[in-house]
């Protein structure tokens, strides 16, 4: 590796001769932490309750016996979260039956979904992945609503408070009106219950552009939206503007890759459909909320992560 480093090093200088061993070494150092830390996206270990949050649309959490990956599914996802030190990802889409948990010792996470029962077709479902030295804080398992909604509840570092986490996979278009219209009414339903005193975060895949008008929904719209919404991102922009919510992701000013999560497979067009979603009273909160377009696992949807101002409690 050293000596490979020298020869760029000869070719860059022009064919004058090597630098000196000392300076040489030092560039190829430099180069090597360059190297490095591209390809390691968290660069700082951070302990648990201090890391991003995520909402990623993993296709499936399902294993295929046919499939040429030797990893379960569970195992990849968990990998690709303890590289982004993610501490609780929302997932959707995730397939598997009824209600479980499954913790992935190895990247240390638990897994925790709800879904539909094994007689019917499994389209949809959610679930929670969560470092597993988190789970003991949990006031309870994750609350599964069905196979398209899940909650779960933590305390704060300050011991006063408590944050509420909603997991959704809304409906697609394709499905008739009065079911999209059910799914938007079981989530008003959940967020009635959430008490206002606390701290709220809905993650997940909403199958809704919310567009850019932020002069017409003022407070729920940050500036950097991206294009029109859609009939489904009005009934989002809706519930948002009925419990005063904000959609973070369009509050801060990023590349367009950072911006989008699901590229159209036939228009092959980049679009924002994942959303990290708060209290409008707690903008003050999110850092930042971007996409991550080096997370891996299969599926056409990028990784969705939001670094927070609060902590856990430890």
């Amino acid at each position: 590796m050293l000596w490979q480093g020298f020869v760029a090093l000869e070719g860059c200088c022009g064919g004058k001769g090597l630098m000196k061993l000392k300076d040489a070494v030092g560039l190829v150092g430099t180069s090597l932490r360059r190297v490095m830390a591209f390809e390691s996206p968290t660069k700082i270990v951070l302990n648990a309750g201090e890391g991003p949050l995520g909402a990623w649309n993993v296709r499936t959490l399902l294993d295929n016996d046919t499939s040429d990956r030797p990893q379960r599914r569970t195992a990849l996802v968990a990998r690709e979260l303890h590289r982004y030190n993610i501490d609780i990802a929302a997932l959707s889409e995730t397939r598997l039956a009824d209600e479980g948990e499954l913790c992935e010792r190895g990247a240390g996470y638990t897994f925790f979904w709800s879904g539909r029962s094994t007689e019917v077709r499994r389209e949809s479902g959610v679930g929670f992945a969560i470092k597993t030295s988190i789970v003991s804080k949990l006031f309870g398992p994750p609350k599964g609503i069905r196979d398209r909604l899940m909650t779960l509840k933590l305390p704060l570092q300050n011991g006063k408070k408590h944050i509420s986490i909603v997991s959704c996979y809304a409906l697609t278009m394709t499905n008739p009106d009065d079911v999209i219209a059910k799914f938007y009414e079981e989530l008003n339903s959940t967020l009635l219950d959430i008490p206002k005193t606390e701290k709220l975060l809905i993650l997940g895949d909403f199958n809704a552009r919310v567009g850019s008008d932020h002069h017409i929904w003022k407070g729920v719209l940050g500036k950097c939206g991206i294009g029109q919404y859609n009939s489904n991102g009005l009934l989002l922009l809706q519930t948002c503007a009925e419990h005063k919510l904000l959609i973070s992701n369009t509050i801060f000013s990023l590349p367009m890759r950072k911006r989008t999560s699901w590229m159209h497979p036939r228009s092959r067009h980049w679009h924002l459909i994942d959303y990290v979603i708060t209290r409008q009273s707690d903008r003050q909160d999110i850092r930042v909320t971007k996409s991550c377009c080096g997370a891996e696992c299969g599926t056409d949807h990028r990784l969705i992560i939001t670094k927070l101002n609060i902590r856990i409690q430890p």
